[in-house]
């Protein structure tokens, strides 16, 4: 880009150029790039002297284009048509109607699916466009309004809002829950099938964090299915494989439905929290920031629900 600059010395000479070989004008390039006629005469002076051979064949009241003219002409316009292109993509994709959220799958499928019904009722306009990864992306780069996020509230560039602070406990099905027959301590809990959460990018809890935090000095267990997505752990748990982690706000509907049970009683309120996340320096538009109240409102209301219908025993 160093060469390109030397020899073409401004980019606005390409751009004026452009638009006097285009039309066959320096009068009706000026008018329409808004600058005076003798403006583009200078850069296009400016551009031939730079690359040192004339561009145009100037005649009386006429004006064509040299052979070498015509061939930078080729590859500027082709070039310049290519970044208007691009151009306009972005411009599209920030104009558009519609929210972004991004989020784990597990999120995505066992707490937001459930609830877009609802979403759709209270706000019929919003186009909410829910986007998985298995790594936390760039907000800003990649164009998202709105993402959930584990973590302690703060993000550089973000602002944030907690939805659900993180409280952990054990859950099974019912069909391996009856099957441990008794759980009365967290020894008993050890010797169960555990099922492993071991996510490759994102920093998530342990069993042994989870049995060191109770009082359960232990080292690591070490059998068990062990995977990748927390959505996939919740499979396998629904599946009856063993025991897993149930995060409240995640697993609090399947607790209602029946398809797991949770031994509250041991339940682990670590001092992280989920939160949803914007860029500080992208505004949020309207229908992004009813999206969020909406998350905000809607978790509170699913926190103190659980809280309420399924108390803690022992």
């Amino acid at each position: 880009m160093q060469e390109l600059w030397k020899l073409v010395s401004s980019p606005r000479h390409l751009l004026v150029f452009e638009a006097a070989a285009r039309c066959l004008s320096f009068t009706l390039a000026a008018r329409e790039l808004s600058v005076s006629q003798p403006a583009v005469s200078l850069s296009i002076r400016q551009l031939e002297s730079s690359l040192g051979t004339p561009l145009f064949i100037r005649g009386h009241r006429t004006l064509a284009l040299t052979h070498a003219g015509a061939r930078l002409f080729s590859d500027v316009s082709m070039g310049f048509d290519r970044i208007l292109t691009s151009a306009q993509s972005l411009h599209d994709r920030a104009q558009r109607d519609h929210v972004t959220l991004s989020a784990s799958s597990a999120f995505a499928n066992y707490w937001m699916v459930p609830r877009l019904a609802q979403l759709h009722s209270a706000f019929p306009d919003i186009d909410l466009r829910l986007q998985t990864s298995d790594r936390e992306p760039d907000i800003d780069a990649e164009g998202i309004s709105l993402a959930i996020r584990r973590g302690m509230g703060h993000w550089p560039g973000c602002d944030a809002h907690l939805i659900a602070p993180e409280v952990i406990f054990p859950v099974a099905s019912p069909r391996v829950f009856a099957a441990a027959k008794t759980l009365s301590s967290l020894d008993d809990l050890l010797a169960q099938p555990l099922i492993h959460l071991e996510e490759p990018v994102r920093d998530r809890p342990t069993w042994q964090q989870f049995f060191t935090a109770l009082g359960l000095a232990t080292k690591a267990p070490s059998g068990g299915l062990r995977l990748n997505d927390y959505a996939l752990v919740l499979q396998a748990a629904i599946a009856g494989e063993g025991f897993a982690f149930g995060w409240q706000h995640v697993t609090s509907q399947l607790i209602d439905q029946d398809l797991l049970v949770a031994l509250r009683n041991w339940s682990w309120t670590t001092g992280a929290g989920f939160y949803v996340v914007w860029s500080r320096s992208n505004p949020l538009s309207p229908k992004a920031a009813q999206t969020r109240d909406w998350l905000v409102e809607t978790a509170a209301q699913q926190t103190a629900t659980f809280s309420n219908t399924h108390p803690r025993s022992g």
